[in-house]
């Protein structure tokens, strides 16, 4: 039985990620705002430190750690505060528990991106230059100024390079510990539905093609996570991974695209 962290844990791709990982019989720490382990929010230094603490008074050795919680870039939404919990907030728990991912001999991280990465050409390089650069306060006022559905891909393509960049670091990989992401497509969660629901952007939510001719289920996506929490999977870092059904394959055959934003602002 190996120990796990999963933040989003009460809805979702985190509550199907942590059902997955308790079937497999281990120990799950959920993180959420409510119907966790551990309650906090992840948007403010203070509620991530809250997290962390939360974590590490419950156990003394992580085995993986999956931050799930997320914002989607809906009409209305703050862009700002997207971009605090979806990248700062999930970097905040993975960060506060590297001693306890270190001390397992042995651990993984899997960071949730999204085939929007690729998928939604013109999102704003500015906001996954500051949260690369680790500067909160000017990723929120980059995102500020940008709608909040380009601030999504954002803060997605930021945690994909974190993964890539960071992972083969001696911090990390160094110290055992494998980082990757996944980038899920369509996905019939919560968040989906309100997707559909928003007066904008609901007639797109089904417009981008699968190969399967349907939206994702949870489940499909924590295999993948599972997976990649596994020692099966030990020769696998720093990658993003595309669980989309084939939306990225129909729309770039050859290879993703999107990433070609010119050479992003890290000084």
């Amino acid at each position: 039985m190996k120990t796990y962290v999963v933040s989003g844990a009460a809805s979702g791709i985190g509550e199907a990620t942590t059902a997955m990982l308790r079937e497999q019989g281990h120990r799950v720490i959920g993180v959420d705002l409510h119907d966790a382990d551990v309650t906090a929010d992840l948007s403010t230094l203070a509620g991530r430190e809250a997290a962390v603490t939360g974590v590490q008074a419950l156990t003394d050795v992580v085995h993986g750690v999956v931050p799930c919680a997320g914002i989607a870039g809906l009409t209305g939404v703050d862009p700002a505060l997207l971009v605090s919990v979806n990248y700062f907030g999930a970097l905040g728990l993975v960060r506060g528990l590297q001693p306890q991912l270190s001390a397992a001999g042995g651990a993984a991280v899997v960071l949730l991106a999204s085939n929007s990465i690729t998928g939604m050409p013109g999102w704003d390089a500015d906001v996954a230059s500051y949260c690369l650069k680790d500067d909160e306060a000017g990723a929120r006022e980059a995102a500020a100024k940008v709608e909040a559905v380009m601030v999504y891909p954002s803060s997605k393509a930021a945690l994909a390079w974190w993964a890539r960049r960071e992972g083969v670091t001696p911090a990390w990989i160094g110290a055992g510990i494998r980082i990757n992401s996944v980038a899920p497509g369509l996905i019939e969660t919560p968040m989906t539905q309100q997707l559909r629901d928003d007066p904008t952007f609901g007639p797109f939510a089904d417009s981008y093609p699968t190969a399967l001719g349907r939206p994702g289920r949870p489940e499909e996506v924590a295999a993948t996570i599972c997976f990649l929490l596994s020692d099966a999977a030990s020769l696998v870092v720093g990658v993003c991974l595309f669980v989309d059904g084939g939306t990225d394959a129909i729309l770039h055959p050859i290879a993703p695209e999107g990433w070609e934003i010119g050479p992003l602002d890290l000084a």
